[in-house]
């Protein structure tokens, strides 16, 4: 069965923001091309659709005539990211708990198990692993383009900005908090999700 355009494209993406996420390509280093699609193990079309998709999100710059350049960690980054997504975050969880499919529901059900068994397992990347899959499910369930739209690159930084201070213990409370906003969502309860997913803003601006 051959594997879409699409799909690869999504993989490649997926690989790289992990790497940017986990910080295993550092904050201000420089990059090639070739070494992305290395370290991505696709072809040079899925890394650069890759690469388009995150210099749209702010995590790789493209500098003229010196190549790429993952982006750099400002101070002010993490609470300025985390003030516009405390406004955003509970209206798309009120849209998707409104509005998801049986199936999309069923998803992030499955998300929510992850993370609990990633919380017995101590495994932070796989909490990475999972939070990305609930914001991935959680863009393909809203029904307003123009919310993901501006939510989407804001969760990627902040999974990189939390991640660079993350503790075992702060990532435990984070999947509790996680589960509370996907139990609204299963129930069907629009202002449950809304008052939980404010919740996990809360706590995550603590960091």
């Amino acid at each position: 069965m051959s594997v879409s355009a699409d799909s690869l494209s999504h993989q490649a993406y997926l690989a790289l923001e992990t790497l940017i996420v986990t910080l295993r390509l550092k904050p201000g280093s420089l990059v090639t091309e070739r070494q992305l699609i290395d370290l991505a193990g696709q072809g040079r079309t899925p890394v650069r659709e890759a690469i388009q998709k995150l210099a749209w999100q702010g995590l790789i710059v493209v500098r003229p005539r010196v190549g790429l350049q993952i982006a750099e960690i400002e101070p002010d980054d993490y609470a300025e990211i985390m003030q516009v997504r405390a406004k955003l975050e509970p209206l798309a969880a009120a849209l998707v708990a409104e509005h998801a499919t049986a199936d999309q529901r069923a998803r992030l059900l499955a998300c929510a198990q992850t993370m609990t068994a990633c919380a017995v397992s101590g495994d932070m990347a796989a909490f990475l692993a999972a939070d990305k899959m609930f914001d991935e499910i959680m863009e393909d369930a809203c029904p307003n383009r123009f919310l993901t739209a501006a939510l989407a690159p804001l969760q990627t930084h902040a999974r990189r900005l939390w991640f660079s201070v993350a503790s075992h213990e702060r990532m435990d409370r984070s999947i509790s908090l996680h589960v509370a906003v996907i139990r609204a969502i299963q129930q069907g309860d629009v202002p449950g999700a809304s008052r939980a997913m404010t919740g996990l803003m809360d706590y995550l601006l603590k960091r």
